[in-house]
């Protein structure tokens, strides 16, 4: 280029470092990003403060934190489904290989889908930054997208709220800021035990969203489930290795229930 780039900056880089790497990428929006890969020396470990949190991800809220706190879910895609579905029906009126109107008309389609992405990312940072910086540990559920997506009912909602992108963010900002990390097994029943008395329910299909146990105690049954969340990862964390609960199943009459535990180091 004889003449610099009209670039505008995220961020400005840390002083006194030196990018190792410089990747230029366009997206299918057309916009051109320049990625530069550097150390930050800023970024390093917090001090040990704050307590234990579990995190309960779900569709009525992005998640649920065991403290009582409702995180609520944007659903960025429900927001511009009307203009994405316009843009979207635009495209296929035009015919393949008509040349720069279809070129056109599948851009309008990726920025439209480019705004939903940037905004549902810019809000799982600030939440992931909240969480990492507040709390000392965090126990997360390792959960099962793949197969909630087969669900048509669910899956539009499933995508939007991004449940791999948050716990992929969790994941390497508690690397990166020396917090612990805890991911407990998928089959482990967190919305089913009391968390003041241990009592399981003996149904709790997903229209449940409140109920009261045997011992009194009433449930919000999110908040339960991030209780037990907690709970269930501070024992990974004592234990600094597997714990498997026994619990009967009703239907098997086998007692089947593992947590595992994801360590993360600074």
């Amino acid at each position: 280029m004889a003449e610099p780039l009209d670039i505008v900056w995220s961020r400005p880089l840390p002083d006194g470092t030196t990018p190792s790497t410089v990747t230029v990428s366009q997206d299918p929006a057309g916009r051109w990003f320049v990625s530069l890969l550097c150390e930050d020396p800023a970024v390093e470990p917090l001090s040990a403060t704050g307590g234990a949190v579990g995190v309960d991800a779900g569709l009525d809220h992005l998640m649920t934190v065991s403290t009582g706190e409702e995180i609520a879910d944007p659903r960025h895609e429900r927001k511009d489904r009307k203009r994405l579905a316009r843009a979207q029906r635009a495209l296929a009126r035009k015919a393949r290989g008509s040349g720069a109107d279809r070129a056109e008309a599948r851009r309008r389609v990726a920025r439209i889908h480019a705004r939903i992405a940037d905004r549902r990312r810019d809000h799982l940072h600030q939440v992931t930054t909240r969480l990492v910086r507040e709390n000392r540990t965090i126990v997360i559920e390792d959960s099962n997208v793949r197969t909630p997506l087969k669900n048509r009912k669910i899956a539009g909602a499933i995508s939007d709220a991004a449940w791999n992108d948050l716990r992929s963010m969790l994941e390497y900002k508690a690397r990166w800021y020396g917090r612990e990390l805890i991911v407990v097994d998928r089959w482990f029943p967190s919305s089913e035990p009391c968390s003041a008395c241990g009592a399981l329910a003996t149904r709790m299909p997903l229209r449940v969203r409140t109920w009261t146990c045997d011992c009194g105690t009433a449930h919000d049954r999110d908040v339960n489930a991030a209780e037990n969340i907690t709970a269930a990862g501070l024992a990974v964390s004592a234990c600094r290795a597997g714990v498997r609960p026994q619990r009967e199943s009703s239907r098997t009459g086998r007692s089947a229930v593992k947590q595992e535990s994801s360590r993360r180091e600074p």
